[in-house]
């Protein structure tokens, strides 16, 4: 069972994304908060798998609570889904950096929100491909000049390297497979491994660090 917890000031939205989540059966809210104050308090003593966060609340904004809930996890982090209206302001740009393995939109299809519980769940970000490549678009030109990480970025292998890079332009692992004219199950074994060596938990946090150090560039 996938356990999750809903953070939104606006209880109409939480009830709506309660009775989606919760009528497919191997999905339980366990939570729901109005702010992210309230949202830091619960996760640290419910620790969810998956925390669908709105990015704009009175009392603790979404941004602060990903951090902040990030910071306290102990062992496994819940994976946060933010939630957004997409006019990719700061509020969405600093929750990725923050840490947050995915995004949705507020007016997504039931079944899409199921699904990127259930991705973000199982490990993976990018959620929904036509926003994560956005996103990733948007972020890369927004991305300081990257401060180095030599140590890490030469552990990776060529292949690793060249997937990553890959990754960080939004292709999906059937699409990787195809430009490099290799198995799709290469691909996830590949990436996998470069994940472990630079500590990343998931794809989005894969395509951060890409950026950040370097190893992928505007």
């Amino acid at each position: 069972m996938i356990r999750v917890m809903l953070v939104d000031d606006q209880a109409v939205v939480r009830a709506g994304f309660r009775v989606i989540l919760e009528e497919v059966g191997d999905i339980e809210v366990v939570a729901e908060a109005s702010s992210g104050t309230a949202a830091a308090d619960l996760a640290r003593r419910l620790q969810p798998d998956v925390i669908c966060m709105d990015v704009r609340m009175p009392h603790g904004d979404g941004l602060t609570a990903t951090r902040q809930i990030l910071a306290d996890a102990a062992g496994t982090p819940p994976a946060v889904l933010v939630v957004t209206t997409f006019d990719l302001d700061e509020y969405v740009f600093g929750a990725l950096e923050a840490g947050a393995s995915g995004f949705i939109l507020k007016d997504c299809e039931p079944e899409d929100l199921v699904e990127a519980v259930r991705r973000l769940a199982d490990g993976y970000g990018l959620v929904d491909q036509a926003v994560t490549r956005r996103v990733i678009s948007e972020f890369a030109r927004r991305t300081p000049a990257p401060r180095s990480d030599a140590a890490t970025a030469h552990q990776l292998t060529a292949r690793e390297t060249e997937i990553v890079q890959l990754l960080a332009q939004g292709l999906s692992n059937v699409e990787i497979a195809d430009r490099l004219f290799i198995e799709t199950s290469t691909v996830k074994s590949h990436l996998g491994r470069a994940m472990g060596k630079i500590g990343a938990r998931d794809r989005l946090q894969t395509v951060v660090w890409a950026y950040q150090n370097g190893v992928a560039r505007p």
